[in-house]
């Protein structure tokens, strides 16, 4: 067996754990879980520090389990939160359940031969269990005393807290459902230790009390930090809200673009999380990046691995290749080997203007659609743009005799065009008879 908290402590992935715990992973293989909320139909970067923690336990030689939470999902962890949040009805939950059950297949190996990954629901168990039977078998093990000691619940019970608005009995009871999971994994599949974020440290620790109350047996708990920014923001979160992993929500190319605008001290920190880089290889690229940070090193590497990992290499290239294209020389023929959301997230915000597409069967010069577009002001302005060789069609320099025509379509309905260095324009073409100026572009 590798050393997997050794792995865990050089990464800054190791926050706590219960006595016992190097001991029992040292010796045996183990058979470990992570819950993950179902919350929303797509994990988020947030999600990716569980998953390569299941992902640095199973190539240790461990034996991984993902709990989907369908159950618990219907109730809300406290953990963390300063007001309930809104409870999801079943179809979603259902819905939500199948999509993550999908996502984490990417990322941790269901086929391994010696220790296969394993997907749980704890909907599951807890469909066929009442109420009066929950009470009875598992309520009276755990005492209201011991479940108002968590931090999860004092924080939302404080009176001076003023954006706490208490804690309702269906979140009270959360530990104690998520206690059960661990217990019920520990008596179906021997599993011992439960994993996941410092903020679930009061949930695991009743599910270690109840395994020992109810089976007088001994299991285990570790905790991995909760992901900071530097500059105090929340990781994961831009303007846009979360960066989800999947691409339906998150293209390839935004996830590539959050990861490159990492800033230096957080690159640092990030490559060691959030690749399997081994310690000479980051040590050397770190160095390098002192030597020259201008050159961003660290946070082109970090941008690869990660897209690579989540959206896979073909997605890479793509993402590499559109952010080329505002900072380097490319062609026509580059932007339209783009697909069309991967070209909007490039030119987000760019002013946009219309055409008719009929406009280009016929002979639509280029200073016409300059003016008509709105691009620019006039006819002698855009005369004068193009005597100086400063507008580009589709990244290509034009003269004044350049007509316009179907063949400069990008995905059929968008021209870019541009003036100098900077000043980009988006031309989009549509089936009616508009044309002029849009404003800015909302992609």
């Amino acid at each position: 067996m590798s050393n997997f908290l050794e792995e865990l402590k050089w990464r800054g992935l190791l926050h706590d754990l219960m006595p016992g715990t190097e001991d029992l992973l040292n010796h045996k293989k183990v058979t470990g879980y992570i819950g993950f909320d179902p919350t929303a139909d797509s994990l988020h970067i947030g999600s990716l520090v569980p998953i390569l923690i299941l992902m640095h336990f199973q190539r240790a030689g461990h034996k991984p389990v993902a709990l989907v939470g369908g159950a618990t999902g219907m109730i809300g962890d406290p953990s963390g939160k300063s007001k309930e949040r809104n409870l999801l009805d079943e179809a979603t939950l259902n819905h939500n359940v199948a999509a993550i059950k999908q996502q984490l297949a990417q990322f941790i190996d269901f086929e391994a031969q010696d220790n296969p990954a394993v997907l749980v629901n704890n909907y599951d168990w807890f469909k066929d269990i009442s109420l009066i039977d929950f009470v009875r078998n598992i309520g009276k093990h755990i005492s209201v005393n011991y479940m108002m000691a968590k931090d999860s619940v004092k924080k939302r019970l404080n009176p001076a807290q003023d954006d706490s608005a208490g804690m309702s009995f269906t979140e009270f009871t959360y530990q104690l459902f998520q206690g059960y999971d661990f217990l019920h994994l520990y008596k179906e599949i021997d599993c011992q230790l439960q994993m996941g974020g410092s903020d679930q440290w009061g949930n695991m620790t009743t599910g270690t009390e109840l395994i020992r109350r109810v089976e007088g047996g001994k299991a285990y708990a570790l905790t991995v930090p909760l992901i900071t920014k530097a500059d105090g923001g929340k990781f994961g979160k831009t303007e846009q809200g979360n960066v989800w992993l999947s691409a339906k929500y998150t293209s390839p190319y935004k996830f590539y673009q959050f990861w490159i605008n990492t800033s230096d001290e957080d690159a640092e920190k990030y490559i060691k999380i959030f690749t399997f880089l081994d310690r000479d290889t980051i040590e050397q690229l770190i160095a390098e990046h002192h030597e020259a940070p201008h050159y961003r090193v660290l946070q082109k590497k970090l941008a690869e691995e990660v897209t690579r990992m989540v959206h896979g290499a073909a997605a890479l290239q793509n993402a590499i290749d559109a952010s080329s294209i505002l900072f380097g020389k490319t062609t026509a023929a580059a932007l339209k080997s783009l697909d069309e959301q991967t070209f909007l997230d490039v030119f987000e915000g760019v002013p946009q203007g219309q055409i008719a597409k009929s406009q280009l069967d016929s002979e639509y010069d280029i200073a016409t659609a300059l003016v008509e577009s709105g691009f620019l002001s006039s006819g002698n302005e855009a005369r004068r743009a193009l005597k100086e060789n400063s507008i580009s069609v589709n990244k290509e320099k034009v003269n004044a005799q350049k007509i316009l025509t179907i063949n400069d379509l990008i995905q059929d309905k968008y021209i870019l065009l541009q003036r100098g260095k900077k000043k980009y324009f988006l031309l989009q073409v549509n089936n009616e008879s508009k044309t002029g100026f849009i404003g800015m572009a909302s992609m």
